[in-house]
């Protein structure tokens, strides 16, 4: 265990189960509500400063890859066992997935919807048809190879994968997971139409607690808002 630093907030860093691992506390009091970035994580941290300062913790633990394989989220499943025992934490985390980490947080409350009591997702990678694997023909930068390593899949195995994040979405609805989404509608990299357009349709044909926020103009980079209101009054209205 070494005790450090992040942006002025105590850390202690640690390995749990072979990878990396930090928890963030808060300047005062814990309120027992914690954050889980589930990937990239420091990248666009405005949100989960404010949180923190909200009383909120906040947890990584590395990923072996950025593509949601099987082992990464047991692992992460186990990761929030830990914490939340380990720091006499809830029991149920807010994963904060941007990009692949909006991945990771779909597939981490498909599987375990237990662990999970509310989702902010932000530009997510939804569909891997779509990013890395470009089969609608908008261009990629991200390499489809490094998704068939990290899954065990190749070009013509993906075609009949059924564990993208896009097949997790009933799962959410069914444990009525309130979910937070930002997106770019210029998004170059994780085209929102083929993405974030998939999670908005299944949930606004629900009741559940949804919140959508599109950035016109905007593209994947940077992650967040200017202003984190609306974000937070929906975390914190849905604990």
């Amino acid at each position: 265990m070494t005790k450090t630093l992040w942006n002025d907030f105590e850390c202690e860093e640690f390995e749990f189960e072979g990878q990396p691992a930090k928890i963030i506390f808060p300047h005062g009091e814990r309120n027992g509500k914690w954050l889980l970035k589930t990937e990239y994580f420091g990248a666009f941290p405005s949100f989960e400063i404010e949180m923190l300062n909200r009383g909120f913790c906040l947890a990584f633990n590395r990923n072996e890859g950025r593509w949601g394989h099987r082992k990464d989220l047991a692992r992460k499943a186990n990761f929030i066992d830990y914490i939340s025992k380990t720091y006499h934490l809830d029991s149920r985390c807010i994963p904060v997935g941007m990009s692949c980490g909006g991945l990771f947080a779909i597939k981490l409350a498909g599987l375990y919807p237990d662990k999970v009591s509310v989702l902010y997702i932000d530009a997510p990678v939804v569909n891997l048809l779509s990013c890395p694997c470009a089969l609608s023909g908008v261009p990629q930068p991200i390499p489809a190879e490094e998704a068939y390593r990290n899954l065990g899949l190749d070009a013509k195995t993906i075609l009949s994968y059924r564990d993208h994040p896009l097949d997790h979405l009933p799962t959410l609805i069914k444990n009525r997971i309130p979910l937070a989404l930002v997106y770019g509608d210029a998004d170059v990299t994780v085209a929102w139409e083929e993405n974030s357009l998939l999670v908005k349709e299944a949930y606004e044909k629900t009741d559940i607690p949804f919140l959508c926020i599109c950035k016109e103009g905007a593209d994947h980079h940077p992650h967040g808002l200017d202003d984190n209101t609306p974000l937070i009054n929906f975390v914190l209205s849905n604990l």
